[in-house]
């Protein structure tokens, strides 16, 4: 399939200076670059955050505003912290 893509005037130079030395046709330089770009997103799958919810009403009334260094103080304030 024939498609047109713009690229920096410096990188298509590097890549045809690459594919040259290769003995490589530009066109095959970029099908592997594309291919190698899908592989390592195939392979990193994407990350999804499980979900992890508590039971209760949401932050105390009290609790609202306060920063976060007293919310941790609170947190840990019976576990030494």
């Amino acid at each position: 399939m024939k498609t047109t893509i713009e690229i920096s005037d410096a990188l298509l130079i590097q890549a045809r200076q690459l594919a040259a030395q290769r003995g490589a046709t530009l066109r095959s330089l970029i099908e592997q670059g594309l291919r190698q770009v899908l592989a390592e997103k195939q392979q990193a799958g994407d990350f999804r955050l499980r979900r992890a919810t508590f039971k209760g009403e949401g932050l105390q009334a009290e609790m609202r505003g306060a920063s976060w260094e007293r919310l941790r103080e609170l947190a840990y304030e019976e576990h030494g912290g």
